[in-house]
């Protein structure tokens, strides 16, 4: 959702989602009512100094950025431009218009209802309130809470273009915010009193990220213009190389010329954490005024992770107060980089193991229809502990499977993947489905076997739910011949054209449990218009309080609806049976596979009555 305006005679007003271009945001939406609509829209209104516009742009920043990085909330901006009376000054008369800027800090976030249904109220606790209260008082402006809104407030006094020609007196503006080399952090005096305050903030921000790229962008917006004018964020690579993750300006418009000044001297990795001097970009503050930059390197574990640039326009020197803040920033920033990338790399490795599970595609078989639905249960992931496939065996065969592992770890996962590749190895070997079924056994329980005398008995328990089948298409008469059968999981069930529904397959143990367990499958004709439904626990132990969906036969209830149904729409119905059964989410995987058989095609029935000797083509 983006910010969206509303005018209001000389008041305008912005709504800013609690996400990180918050700021951003905000920042253009004000510099555009200060500067290119006051004078069209508002003409009475006196004209505003660029330095007021530069220094309510860089307070409803600070405010923006603390209120929606730390805490969450949203964020509503409104300017109210006015043009107040003539106030005397000794014995003239001078005019003086107002701007009143008010941020208002809502605490209805977007990231989450942490108390409550969404809507309500959030209850902040902990340091991101009092974040706010000390930005504020540290810039010299008012605020005030109310229920669950808090306000600041910013008035700047403007030059008036409507006082009297006779005065010939104009007001210079003032500032409401303190100039450039005033802001807080750079000086002893803040540094002693919020400077461990800030260190507090910085971490516990920093520490909640799990990507590296977010920990740079989020470290620029601590910075600038807390401590530096401007700064930039470069991190290794894979290859030892560095890489500019993120620049960041106190002015928006020269973010574009400074990266491109900071790419043509790429900093090379080092293990001094103290901040080294480093080249004044030609973009890199006011037009020709040159400053004092500083590099300091990232370093955790013994390694160097990247670089963080800062600097100061117009210093010769950065003060030690903020070159010992930021030293601590990259301390912070270093370790909040490690701990993203080991996460990266678990969640490769995690997406890795989920791939082997699932097929990349599923075999097109003649006569047959086919649909599958598939939802993991588990938090950002594309698969889970369920698993299927579909895919030609020698001899116009081919191959059907839906099963489920015990848990949902990466151990669960290297289980699924092993089984689905043998059963492919196996089928293709030319092992009926009884077969493959024991076979498969005898492999689990001594995998099972190997883990538990290795690692022990829990390491050892991992057992297997498997519905495994085959099918032979009939290319004259339709429909398909099928041989199934359960291992430990829900039985497939079978719809006629007229409506009845019976189970396909008799059930048998799980696989993985006793070694030498023999397995037998069922052979039956799945003729035209009839359909076999497929599906994991995580559809028939569905709950709503005591009760599951396939209590008193629930499942097969719902097939027998879906008479005269395609195979799309039948995965369709139970899916969305599944999800209305309860208000509760789901807890398990869910996965579904629906195998309808067409009628022959006609050309090839009468081909097949053409050919000598009842041969079929």
């Amino acid at each position: 959702m983006g910010p969206s305006r509303e005018p209001r005679g000389a008041t305008a007003r912005i709504r800013v989602p609690a996400d990180e271009l918050a700021a951003s945001a905000a920042r253009k939406f004000l510099r555009v009512v200060l500067t290119e609509r006051a004078a069209p829209h508002f003409p009475e209104v006196p004209t505003i100094s660029d330095r007021s516009v530069d220094d309510a742009v860089l307070l409803v920043s600070e405010l923006v950025t603390g209120a929606v990085t730390h805490a969450g909330f949203e964020v509503e901006v409104s300017c109210r431009i006015e043009t107040r009376s003539p106030s005397p000054t000794g014995s003239e008369q001078t005019g003086a218009g107002g701007v009143e800027i008010e941020v208002e800090v809502l605490e209805h976030g977007t990231h989450g209802f942490p108390d409550g249904e969404e809507g309500e109220p959030i209850h902040v606790r902990g340091p991101s309130r009092q974040l706010l209260h000390n930005l504020a008082e540290s810039w010299g402006v008012t605020y005030r809470r109310t229920g669950t809104v808090t306000w600041f407030r910013l008035e700047c006094a403007v030059t008036n273009p409507l006082a009297t020609a006779g005065q010939g007196v104009a007001v210079s503006p003032t500032p409401a915010v303190p100039p450039p080399r005033n802001r807080p952090g750079r000086s002893a005096l803040w540094a002693e009193r919020e400077g461990q305050s800030f260190l507090t903030e910085a971490g516990e921000l920093l520490a909640g990220q799990l990507d590296e790229d977010m920990v740079a962008a989020l470290a620029g917006q601590l910075l600038v213009p807390r401590l530096a004018d401007w700064c930039g964020v470069w991190l290794t690579t894979d290859n030892a190389e560095m890489r500019l993750s993120h620049v960041w300006h106190v002015d928006e418009r020269r973010i574009r010329t400074l990266r491109l000044a900071l790419q043509k001297d790429r900093p090379v990795a080092g293990l001094s954490t103290a901040g080294v001097p480093w080249p004044w970009p030609q973009s890199g503050g006011a037009e020709n005024a040159g400053g004092s930059a500083l590099a300091f390197s990232l370093v955790a574990g013994g390694r160097c992770h990247g670089t963080l640039l800062i600097g100061q326009a117009g210093l010769s020197q950065l003060t030690d107060a903020v070159v010992r803040l930021a030293e601590n920033v990259a301390r912070r920033m270093a370790q909040s980089v490690v701990t993203a990338r080991h996460y990266a790399r678990q969640v490769s490795i995690s997406r890795t193991l989920q791939r082997s599970q699932l097929p990349t595609s599923l075999a097109a078989v003649p006569g047959i229809d086919t649909a599958i639905v598939y939802e993991p249960w588990g938090e950002d992931q594309t698969v889970g502990g369920d698993f299927y496939d579909l895919f030609p065996a020698a001899d116009s065969r081919w191959c059907f499977l839906l099963g489920d592992v015990s848990g949902h770890d990466v151990e669960a996962m290297s289980v699924t993947g092993l089984a689905r590749h043998l059963v492919r190895l196996l089928a293709r070997e030319g092992h009926g489905v009884a077969s493959l079924l024991t076979r498969l056994n005898l492999a689990l329980a001594e995998e099972a076997a190997e883990a538990m005398t290795l690692r022990g008995e829990r390491e050892g328990s991992r057992f297997l739910s498997l519905l495994y089948g085959e099918l032979e298409p009939d290319s004259v008469a339709g429909g398909a011949r099928c041989t199934v059968a359960s291992a430990g999981h829900p039985p497939p069930l079978r719809l006629t054209t007229d409506g009845s529904v019976t189970p396909a397959a008799d059930p048998q143990m799980l696989l993985g449990i006793e070694e030498h367990a023999e397995f037998r499958a069922d052979s039956f004709t799945l003729a035209p218009g009839e359909t076999l439904l497929c599906v994991t626990d995580g559809v028939t132990e569905r709950r709503r309080g005591t009760r599951q969906l396939d209590d008193d036969d629930g499942l097969a209830k719902v097939l027998r609806k879906c008479v005269g149904l395609g195979a799309k729409a039948v995965a369709e119905c139970v899916r969305r049976t599944v999800h209305d059964f309860s208000t509760e989410p789901l807890k398990d995987d869910l996965a579904v596979l629906v195998l309808e058989a067409l009628p022959a095609p006609r050309s090839a029935g009468r081909m097949a009555t053409a050919l000598p000797g009842g041969r079929s083509g």
